[in-house]
């Protein structure tokens, strides 16, 4: 006969609330706001415009930037895990990363400029 007792605990573990660090929720679009590298569709091509670190990770903002995350550096999404979306894979310069969603969320981005480019 097979003991079931172990496998009782299992559908109270699983009905438990799911709660969500703050700054991943940051990563939702919100009207008004620059948007993020971590709310871009996949190859959405993009440019860095400034990198905010939260409080709690203030050293989140000079290590993005040792790694390229600068103004101006092109950047897009390649890829996304599964599931829920961490990490991502993104292409900031030449060189290809995976971050966090809460670390993409530091990175404000904008369309690429194009008033520079000559033909």
């Amino acid at each position: 006969m097979t003991d079931l007792s172990a496998s009782s605990a299992l559908p109270a573990a699983a009905s438990a609330p799911v709660t969500h660090n703050t700054a991943i929720d940051d990563a939702k679009p919100r009207a008004g706001n620059t948007p993020t590298l971590a709310q871009l569709d996949l190859g959405q091509a993009m440019q860095v415009l400034a990198v905010q670190a939260p409080a709690h990770a203030p050293e989140w903002a000079d290590w993005l930037a040792e790694i390229g995350f600068l103004p101006g550096e092109a950047v897009k999404i390649l890829s996304r895990g599964l599931p829920g979306g961490d990490p991502l894979v993104v292409r900031i310069g030449q060189s290809t990363f995976a971050l966090r969603r809460a670390e993409a969320a530091c990175v404000q981005v904008q369309a690429p400029d194009t008033d520079g480019a000559s033909a």
